[in-house]
């Protein structure tokens, strides 16, 4: 994923509006699809500093209420951070003086080297509760005002329920977010060695890989040779995960494989490792992408993922067809944007724009979202059907 920064405004005055109103009221009331909306404003924030100043708004009013557990508290202040806007290292210490600001707050407080937060930072680590002290301490460890010795001794007293949320809360988030130094990796190992869920196992594993551990990689390598006979599939795709540059593997993924692969619930069905395979073209992927493209076996937004990779890294030229078929059709705008997401990366651009401006009105938030990503990605260039704005914009997860 690329940086998160905020970028040229390029997002039109129509989807700003339509976002600022239904913020709005949001604020007066929460909305039943709130986590959508809070995906949407996280996926769009870093094209349109009207959005961001919406955000910051949004966020003044939420931690004055102290209301951390929203979806839309965690997308703003997750968005505002990346995007380095000048207004977050204020909102990131009000936040933390209120008992840490929840794990939303501390997550952002990595992503700032603003020196207000070395205080209030501080304070948050010497929390009783033990979650809250080691998600502080992983921040003073991003920001290099800690030796790490806190985060080892906290990592033993983390409950599960608590692992879970600093999987999905803290160390998801930094995947694409600043190297931790290496003073990390002994917590990690502790974390990893209570792990049941093989995904979250890998999301502890690739942030110990980043901050220069080799363990992870050895224990999957080990594992996967001379590990139980029935895992020693899982974890091949675990080793090459850890280091992609190395041989694929050659065995062929299905759902219940990829459910345990995410660092989701195995019970989402979440396909996200699948879609990595597909981004590195690996040839044993293509099977059950197939599959997914005829069938809509998991739902029909992974067929039109599924299609996307077949026409631009398999060769398979009838699936573009089909794509446009989907973001002609007027009934369908559920997924009309996300077809024309898919299109504008596989090269139709002019009918990606097409469909784009035609969802320019909808009132569906993520076909929305999706038309202002394809018009704005007109003139960035960049790719549009990410893992992190999927989930964003089509699931509204906002880690």
């Amino acid at each position: 994923m690329k940086s998160e920064a905020a970028q040229a405004d390029v997002l039109d005055d129509e989807t700003c509006a339509r976002l600022e109103s239904d913020l709005r009221s949001a604020l007066r009331r929460k909305p039943a699809q709130e986590a959508r909306l809070a995906g949407v404003l996280r996926a769009l924030m870093p094209f349109s500093t009207r959005l961001r100043r919406a955000a910051v708004s949004l966020t003044d009013t939420l931690v004055r209420r102290g209301s951390f557990d929203r979806p839309l508290y965690a997308a703003a202040m997750r968005g505002l951070a990346a995007a380095e806007a000048p207004e977050a290292s204020e909102l990131i210490a009000r936040a933390l003086a209120e008992e840490g600001g929840g794990l939303a707050t501390l997550s952002s407080a990595c992503f700032s080297k603003a020196s207000e937060l070395k205080d209030p930072l501080l304070r948050a680590a010497v929390s009783r509760q033990a979650h809250v002290a080691f998600a502080a301490e992983v921040a003073r460890l991003c920001r290099g005002e800690s030796n790490g010795s806190a985060v080892v001794s906290l990592a033993p007293k983390i409950k599960e329920s608590h692992r879970i949320a600093l999987c999905a809360e803290l160390f998801v988030p930094l995947l694409s977010g600043p190297v931790l130094p290496r003073a990390v990796t002994p917590a990690l190992s502790v974390l990893r060695e209570a792990e049941r869920h093989l995904g979250r196992w890998l999301v502890l594993a690739e942030v110990a890989r980043r901050a220069g551990d080799r363990e992870p990689l050895e224990q999957a390598r080990s594992r996967a040779e001379s590990g139980p006979q029935s895992a020693r599939a899982a974890w091949s795709f675990v080793a090459w995960a850890l280091d992609p540059r190395s041989e694929h593997p050659s065995v062929r993924p299905n759902v219940e494989l990829i459910a345990r692969l995410s660092d989701r619930p195995s019970a989402d069905k979440d396909t996200a490792f699948l879609f990595r395979l597909a981004q590195a073209k690996v040839p044993s992927a293509r099977p059950m992408l197939e599959t997914l493209a005829r069938n809509a076996l998991l739902g029909e937004e992974n067929a039109v993922r599924a299609m996307r990779h077949l026409c631009r890294d398999y060769g398979q030229e009838r699936y573009r067809k089909h794509l446009s078929e989907i973001a002609a059709t007027p009934r369908r705008d559920p997924l009309r944007g996300l077809a024309a997401a898919a299109l504008f990366d596989a090269g139709e651009r002019e009918i990606a724009l097409r469909a784009a401006e035609e969802l320019a009105k909808t009132r569906h938030l993520s076909a929305l979202a999706w038309g202002a990503l394809v018009r704005a990605a007109s003139t960035t260039g960049e790719e549009l059907l990410t893992e992190a704005r999927y989930r964003r914009v089509q699931l509204g997860w906002v880690e």
